[in-house]
C-alpha cells in the first residue's frame, strides 16, 4: 500500500476522553493509522498538474490522486471515476475545460455538470460532496448566487466563488453494510447502549425488574425531552 510520507501525519488515538473520564459517549480508540493531508482548497492556481498515481486512504471511503505540479511540489485530492494516470489537472479562476479533476469557480462552470468537493464559504475549503461515489448538479447560476443538487437531493445555495470541482468521486458501489462489530471499532465507534438496558444510576430509563419500557417520556442520560420537542428555531 503506497502512500506519501511528507503528506502523512499521525493521528491521536484518544478519543471521546478528558482526563481519563468519558466526555463525548460512542467515540473510543481506533485502528492506528496515518492521515493524508488532502488539498481541500485548490490554492495551486494556474499551475498544471500530472496525476502520479492512485492511493488508499484509510480515514475515508474514496481513493485518493496524487498530483505532481510542474513546479515539482505534491498534494493529494479526492479521485474521480473518469480520472486516469498522467492526466493533466489545473485550478483556475477563469473558464476552464470541462475535465474530471479541473475545478475553478462555479460562475465559470455549466449548468448541469456534475461537480464535487464544493466550498460552503469563499476560499474556505471544500465541505459538500466528499465521500466515496458523491457527486452534486450545478442547476442554476446568477450573476450573484448558484444552486446545486445534492446527491440527497437537498439544494443549496452557494456564491458563484465558491470552487468546486469537476466529475464524479470514485467508488459508486461502496458497500456500506457492516458485517462485523468489529469493523465499527476500527472506525473508532464504541456501542450504543439503549437506556431501558441501563441501571438507574446510568440513566433515567434504567432499572425496574425484568424488561421495561422506560416507564416515563423518552429523555436524554441528562434528563431532557428527545420526542414531541421542537428543535429548530423558526
Amino acid at each position: 500500500m503506497k502512500k506519501n510520507k511528507n503528506l502523512c501525519v499521525g493521528l491521536n488515538k484518544k478519543s471521546g476522553r478528558s482526563f481519563g473520564k468519558i466526555s463525548v459517549r460512542h467515540i473510543g480508540n481506533f485502528h492506528k493509522k496515518l492521515y493524508r493531508k488532502i488539498d481541500f482548497f485548490r490554492k495551486k492556481i494556474n499551475i498544471y498538474s500530472f496525476i502520479e498515481r492512485f492511493d488508499y486512504d484509510p480515514n475515508r471511503n474514496c481513493y485518493l490522486a496524487l498530483l505532481k505540479y510542474i513546479d515539482g511540489e505534491k498534494t493529494y485530492i479526492l479521485k474521480t471515476s473518469e480520472m486516469k494516470i498522467n492526466d493533466k489537472i489545473i485550478t483556475s479562476y477563469n473558464k476552464i475545460k470541462i475535465k474530471d479533476g479541473n475545478s475553478s469557480f462555479l460562475k465559470n462552470i455549466q449548468i448541469g455538470t456534475f461537480i464535487n468537493c464544493i466550498e460552503k464559504i469563499p476560499f474556505k475549503g471544500a465541505k459538500f460532496s466528499r465521500s466515496g461515489g458523491n457527486y452534486s448538479e450545478l442547476i442554476f447560476k446568477d450573476n450573484n448566487f448558484a444552486i446545486i443538487k445534492l446527491s440527497s437531493g437537498k439544494t443549496k445555495k452557494l456564491s458563484i466563488y465558491c470552487i468546486a470541482t469537476i466529475g464524479k468521486l470514485c467508488n459508486f458501489f461502496l458497500k456500506k453494510k457492516m458485517y462485523k462489530a468489529g469493523q465499527n471499532r476500527w472506525r473508532g465507534k464504541r456501542p450504543t447502549v439503549r437506556g431501558v438496558a441501563m441501571n438507574p444510576v446510568d440513566h433515567p430509563h434504567g432499572g425496574g425488574e425484568g424488561k421495561t419500557s422506560g416507564g416515563r417520556h423518552p429523555c436524554t442520560p441528562w434528563g431532557k425531552k428527545t420526542k414531541g420537542k421542537k428543535t429548530k428555531n423558526v
